[in-house]
């Protein structure tokens, strides 16, 4: 009898010290989605919750290695060794398991991989507050916990198999809205988080995250994560006009100039260095009308026009802008 209160005595003692150790971490009740895009080999993670800046300590990728999702009483080590781990060759179910294995806390978790070669693996606990599942499929892991019904996990499912025609990035934002169509965070809503990265390993820490977006406080987070996605999209294709202009190949840079004011509507600078573009086409008659409809507005892009001339960037003299301008 001692014997058996004693192994009851300790059981108890763990499982306390688990519940306390777990409530030491940050309290971050979710709904994700982890997948891989089988075309091009992107992977990436996105997730909603009603809590701060949620993005900081849920969502983990790495080029070519991997994805996680660290959720509900967030333990952050399952991003960092979780990346590790798969990086090292293990399965993304390998690395899972052993991380749940060596955690005291895992009732508490809810975590998703997804790795290079699309292997999934998900873990809900059993302390993970009502309702909380899962489906990890071939490529994609969706999971919720604290959710106002059990229809979450299966519309997030259908969306990512419904929208196999878009980008990953904005594939994971659909996930999203479908997650709080069908009821979403009991608690409501909060912050949202994108990150997507390549599907080789990089040489340059800078090269790793292909798109990286946090909305960490706002009414309506994933309405604007998917603003700000199309706001990246835009500078995007403004980047490659930037690298156009280096190369000196104007019509290239008109063409991405162009494309970034379609997605960019009314950003001043997209117009601008379209017109800036023109100028250097020796299209002077269409960049004329765009450039003074702009410092008219603001001074300052004139200002900004006479100092692009000693870097090069604009072909002309002061005194032939001041002939327009």
């Amino acid at each position: 009898m001692k014997l058996l209160f004693c192994l009851s005595l300790c059981l108890i003692i763990n499982s306390l010290y688990a519940q306390k150790q777990a409530y030491k971490d940050q309290f971050a009740h979710t709904f994700s989605v982890v997948a891989k895009d089988e075309k091009t080999g992107e992977m990436g993670v996105a997730v909603q919750s009603h809590w701060f800046s949620v993005g900081t300590v849920v969502a983990w990728a790495k080029s070519g290695v991997g994805a996680v999702a660290t959720q509900s009483f967030v333990n952050p080590s399952y991003g960092a060794n979780g990346l590790k781990l798969m990086e090292e060759g293990l399965t993304a179910e390998e690395a899972l398991g052993k991380l749940v294995r060596m955690d005291e806390g895992e009732a508490f978790r809810q975590v998703a991989f997804v790795d290079q070669n699309g292997n999934t693996a998900a873990h809900t606990g059993e302390k993970c507050v009502e309702s909380a599942a899962h489906i990890a499929h071939d490529n994609f892991s969706v999971q919720a916990n604290m959710m106002l019904n059990d229809k979450v996990v299966p519309a997030m499912q259908y969306a990512f198999m419904k929208y196999d025609d878009l980008p990953l990035a904005e594939r994971l934002v659909e996930v999203l809205k479908a997650a709080q169509k069908a009821g979403g965070d009991i608690r409501g809503k909060q912050s949202a988080a994108l990150l997507v990265v390549g599907p080789e390993k990089v040489e340059h820490p800078w090269e790793d995250k292909l798109v990286d977006l946090r909305v960490d406080d706002h009414k309506t987070p994933i309405k604007e994560l998917e603003r700000l996605l199309k706001v990246k999209r835009g500078y995007d294709w403004m980047n490659k006009g930037d690298l156009a202009i280096e190369d000196n190949d104007i019509e290239a840079a008109l063409d991405a100039y162009s494309k970034a004011e379609e997605l960019l509507k009314g950003n001043i600078e997209v117009t601008y260095w379209k017109a800036i573009s023109l100028w250097n086409a020796d299209e002077k008659e269409k960049a004329i009308p765009i450039l003074k409809g702009i410092f008219k507005k603001d001074e300052n892009w004139k200002t900004l026009t006479y100092r692009l001339i000693d870097s090069e960037i604009i072909s002309a003299s002061e005194e032939e802008l001041d002939k327009y301008f």
